[in-house]
């Protein structure tokens, strides 16, 4: 079997649906509701898209040492344009609060407070996973001195923001996540800018809040951190204005006319073809405008046929941020422990794939359970935390803080 099949994808896509059915039956099922229900959809596919990516890379890596794109299209645009998407989907959600904020008010202190417990309790479990793996490759022993590897520790705690150097010796750590977390300073640096965002939409944030998202201009202009391994050809900062352009596309009644009709379905699968057969990689110009077109239309409540709105989808949804994080660790794992990189290298592609499809509902149980566990129950105190932070604010430093409401 050729080793960039599409029959191994076709698979693990319905293993995702069989499990995640599984799953809606026994579970709370995401409700059918709110404007942007197709979006919390497409992200548990986009997640798996991004798992058989890197399921791919690991067939040639195992063979050549080399961690590098795979020659095929539909499996780069698996990782590339899923990868663009969403931060997409981060670029219309944030910038759809900004414009609702004109008359609405924004209550930024409940924003950031609800970023850090969406994205940090998940990311420190899989800081705390990843520690564990390096030490069992290690044997349990200290390659390097104490200090080193607290500082080198202290970069990935920061998000990677100030790089991601290898643990305790152990080359190329990153690949033990799959490098995906390469994504997250680029945004963590556009949730921080949404206050002078926001000023460009007339709604202008508590002081505190602008000197912030000044400073982290400055200090990203600076900095500038590195992007894919793989350099792209393309910011991945553009990508967030794919899903700013497509917020201020759906504020029109006669689009969102438009996106619901079968036939935009037609329109969507075709631009997906299109980008598959047209374009070797997501990261130019001509691709991301045909990406961000068919994530306009799917924002603007498009859902291929009813797809991206169906309990089965919106389960994925709710796992896709454990299933992007965890995914990597998952086939390291495998591979490394469980097959072994010697033996591992000798398998066939039929039977790399057949591992792969294997542990695809491992990757969905757990993903599960560390929503259930570790992201549900922190998001879910959001509200909790911001009246007690609030709470402890003095008056005068309320003041640059706190929102005030807009004024009727």
């Amino acid at each position: 079997m050729d080793p960039l099949s599409p029959l191994p994808a076709i698979l693990i896509l319905y293993v995702a649906v069989v499990v995640a059915y599984l799953m809606s039956r026994y579970s709370e099922i995401p409700p059918d509701q709110g404007r942007f229900v197709a979006l919390d959809g497409l992200r548990g596919y986009l997640a798996l898209f991004v798992f058989l990516y890197h399921s791919a890379l690991w067939y040639f890596y195992l063979r050549t040492g080399q961690w590098e794109v795979p020659p095929s299209n539909l499996y780069t645009h698996f990782g590339q344009s899923s990868v663009l998407l969403f931060f997409m989907i981060t670029g219309f959600l944030f910038f759809s609060k900004l414009l609702d904020g004109r008359t609405r008010g924004i209550d930024w202190l409940k924003l950031f407070i609800g970023r850090l417990l969406r994205l940090v309790p998940l990311y420190l479990f899989m800081i705390v996973s990843l520690c564990i793996i390096v030490m069992v490759v290690s044997g349990w022993v200290l390659h390097e001195p104490l200090l080193k590897i607290a500082e080198h520790l202290v970069c990935w705690l920061g998000f990677t923001i100030l790089g991601a150097p290898d643990l305790n010796g152990v080359k190329d750590t990153l690949l033990i996540v799959s490098g995906v977390i390469w994504t997250l300073p680029y945004e963590w640096f556009f949730y921080l800018i949404l206050p002078v965002l926001a000023m460009t939409v007339r709604v202008v944030p508590p002081p505190l809040y602008i000197v912030l998202s000044v400073g982290s201009i400055v200090t990203f202009i600076i900095y500038n951190p590195q992007t894919h391994p793989v350099h792209p050809q393309l910011h991945p900062l553009f990508s967030f204005f794919g899903g700013i352009a497509a917020s201020l596309l759906v504020r029109s009644d006669s689009f969102r006319w438009f996106c619901r009709k079968d036939y935009c379905s037609f329109l969507v699968i075709g631009l997906i073809i299109a980008v598959v057969v047209l374009f070797q990689t997501a990261y130019a110009i001509m691709p991301l405008i045909f990406i961000s077109l068919i994530f306009s239309l799917i924002a603007g409540g498009n859902s291929l046929f009813g797809i991206l709105r169906s309990s089965i989808s919106r389960v994925l949804g709710e796992l896709s941020c454990s299933i992007y994080l965890l995914h990597g660790m998952a086939l390291f794992i495998l591979f490394k422990f469980v097959v072994g990189p010697n033996h591992a290298q000798l398998l066939s592609a039929q039977q790399h794939w057949m591992l792969v499809i294997a542990i695809s509902p491992v990757i969905l149980f757990i993903s599960y359970w560390t929503f259930r566990l570790i992201e549900q129950p922190a998001m879910r105190a959001t509200n909790t935390v911001t009246v007690w932070v609030s709470s402890r604010l003095t008056w005068r430093f309320r003041t640059y803080v706190v929102s005030v409401e807009p004024k009727a």
